[in-house]
C-alpha cells in the first residue's frame, strides 16, 4: 500500500472528535462576542456620555472578544492578556489574522499575569466567562481588583460576569445541542467547606466520538455580595445587571441594573464597576 493510500485510510478511520478543534468549539458554544461588545459599549456610552476607545480583555484565551472590539470601530484599541502562550498563538493564527492590517495594528496580545500586566490606561477592562473565579482567596481577588482599578482611566469601567443559583452547587451534567456537536458542561465536584467547584467542558459528536475534558476549571464559587464588597473596598462603585425573564421562563438576554434578583435554579449576571 502506497503512502497516499495509507494516509487516506487513516483519514477514513479518524473520528469527528479527533478532527475537531477545541478552541473553535469553545467559541461556537460558549462565546457570543458580538452581544458582549454590544452590552459593554452601550453601557459605557450611557454611563459616561462618550464612546469608549480602549478595551483590555483579561484571561483573553483566543482573544475573540478583543478582535471584535477593534473590528467594531475605526480607532478602537484593544489588548488581550493571558498566561497561556499556546492559546494566544491559536488566537493570532485564527482570529487576529482575519482582521484587516489596520485593525491588527490596533490590537496587542500580551502573555502575562493579569495581576501584573501593564497595558497602559484603558477605558474598559473585561473579565468574562467567570475567569477570575480562578482566584480562590479574598486577598488575591482584592489584589486583582485593585490592580484593575489602577489601570483604568478616571472614568473607566470594569465589566465582570458571575453565575449562581441552587443548581450551581450540584454535581451534575448539562448537555446543549449545537450544529454538528453537543456541548456538555459538567460540575464534577463541589466542596461546601472550601466553596470550591471543579468543572469540565466535554464535546460529543454524531459519530459517537467524544472530546473529554477539553477544558477544566478549578474555581471558587464566589457570590455576588462577596464580589461587590471587595470591589467597593478597592474604590469601585459596582452595580449588578440582572437578566430579564422571557415568557417561557428562560432568560431573555436583556440585562438591567437591579438591587435584588430571583432565586433561579441557574442565573448569569453582569457586574458593572465604575471608578
Amino acid at each position: 500500500m502506497g503512502a497516499n493510500a495509507k494516509k487516506e485510510k487513516k483519514r477514513r478511520k479518524s473520528t469527528q472528535a479527533e478532527r475537531s478543534d477545541k478552541h473553535r468549539l469553545y467559541e461556537k458554544s460558549v462565546q457570543n462576542v458580538e452581544a458582549e461588545i454590544d452590552f459593554v459599549d452601550e453601557v459605557y456610552t450611557k454611563l459616561r456620555g462618550r464612546k469608549a476607545g480602549t478595551l483590555r480583555e483579561d484571561f483573553c484565551g483566543t482573544a475573540k472578544t478583543a478582535c471584535e472590539w477593534v473590528r467594531r470601530r475605526a480607532g478602537n484599541l484593544g489588548f488581550g492578556v493571558d498566561l497561556d502562550a499556546n492559546v494566544l498563538e491559536w488566537g493570532r493564527a485564527n482570529n487576529v489574522e482575519k482582521l484587516s492590517p489596520a485593525q491588527r495594528e490596533r490590537l496587542k496580545l500580551v502573555k502575562g499575569n493579569v495581576l501584573r500586566a501593564n497595558t497602559g490606561p484603558v477605558d474598559i477592562v473585561l473579565a468574562m466567562n467567570f475567569s477570575y473565579f480562578i482566584f480562590k482567596d479574598r486577598a488575591t481577588m482584592k489584589r486583582y481588583f485593585r490592580r484593575i482599578h489602577s489601570v483604568l482611566r478616571d472614568d473607566g469601567i470594569f465589566f465582570l460576569d458571575a453565575f449562581g443559583g441552587y443548581e450551581a452547587y450540584q454535581e451534575m451534567r448539562e448537555s446543549t445541542p449545537h450544529k454538528r456537536f453537543t456541548y456538555v458542561w459538567e460540575q464534577e465536584r463541589f466542596d461546601p467547606i472550601k466553596g470550591e467547584i471543579l468543572c469540565h467542558i466535554h464535546f460529543k459528536f454524531p459519530d459517537g466520538s467524544r472530546l473529554k475534558r477539553a477544558f477544566t476549571y478549578d474555581w471558587r464559587m464566589w457570590t455576588l455580595p462577596e464580589i461587590t464588597e471587595i470591589l467597593r473596598e478597592v474604590g469601585f462603585s459596582p452595580v449588578v445587571y440582572w437578566e430579564g425573564t422571557a415568557k417561557d421562563g428562560t432568560g431573555n438576554g436583556i440585562f438591567k441594573p437591579a438591587e435584588s434578583g430571583e432565586a433561579d435554579a441557574g442565573w448569569i449576571a453582569y457586574i458593572v464597576a465604575g471608578k
